[in-house]
């Protein structure tokens, strides 16, 4: 996988997690991370039962920024079931008398916490927010799944000693492909919110999965995808397939120039 070479630890345990090699940090025994030819290696010792679920899913081609897919060597090992989501998490876009969006400062967080993007502008990011938009955490990367790999990674390793870390909200810097919410959903997040635009399989894998996924995440607004109970707008509840904004106003309107490809 090509990465930044920061929080490899964390992308290794992602990584495992995302794509359902382990359930829990505890399956890793022990890990390091060792200097290898032009390059980085991580080593992890884990249970036997999560190794056995390495094999099945065995990957024998590299993928050049951690995607969800190259180097699976079954069509059918892209397309994983996803146990159905509690329905836990909330997430309100501004506060009760619509003076602060809450989505807008998320994502003020999360352009800061990108030091690499800030002087090359080639890295996305991955946030976890708390219910009011603020940021518990945040990882960088010049790949979006490795992004948030890294992300799911601090959590899992964070959460058993930081119940903040327990958090189900993600913002994401990318567009929401399939991989994408197949990985959040994956490891609990009920809470999907992307900068850009979403595919029509990232839809339907949501979907099935119980997660709410929003699209085109800007300052003042979020076009809402699936499972819209989990969203609100100052108290107020969101409604699939239009645009949280007016948030003063407290009003909704639909989307008359985006669509989902």
């Amino acid at each position: 996988m090509m990465a930044l070479p920061s929080d490899l630890e964390e992308f290794a345990v992602g990584f495992s997690l995302s794509e359902g090699i382990i359930q829990d940090r505890s399956e890793i025994y022990g890990m390091d991370v060792v200097p290898a030819c032009r390059g980085v290696r991580g080593e992890l010792e884990g249970s036997s039962e999560s190794f056995m679920k390495l094999k099945e899913r065995r990957r024998s081609l590299a993928g050049r920024t951690g995607c969800g897919v190259c180097g699976l060597e079954q069509i059918n090992d892209v397309i994983r079931p996803v146990k159905p989501l509690p329905r836990t998490a909330t997430f309100d876009s501004s506060d009760s008398r619509g003076s602060k969006k809450r989505i807008d400062r998320a994502l003020s967080a999360m352009k800061a916490c990108q030091l690499v993007g800030d002087v090359t502008g080639c890295t996305h990011a991955a946030c976890l927010l708390d219910d009011h938009g603020g940021t518990i955490g945040c990882m960088e990367d010049v790949g979006r799944h490795v992004a948030l790999d890294k992300l799911l990674g601090a959590r899992g390793m964070r959460a058993p000693t930081a119940p903040e870390w327990n958090s189900r909200v993600v913002l994401i810097s990318s567009r929401a492909s399939y991989e994408m919410v197949q990985k959040a959903a994956s490891c609990g997040v009920e809470v999907l919110l992307a900068v850009s635009a979403a595919t029509g399989f990232a839809v339907e894998t949501a979907e099935k999965a119980g997660l709410t996924l929003a699209a085109f995440c800007r300052p003042g607004r979020a076009t809402v995808l699936t499972h819209p109970e989990r969203l609100t707008n100052a108290g107020l509840p969101a409604q699939r397939g239009v645009v949280i904004d007016s948030v003063a106003e407290r009003t909704f309107r639909r989307p008359a120039e985006e669509s989902v490809s």
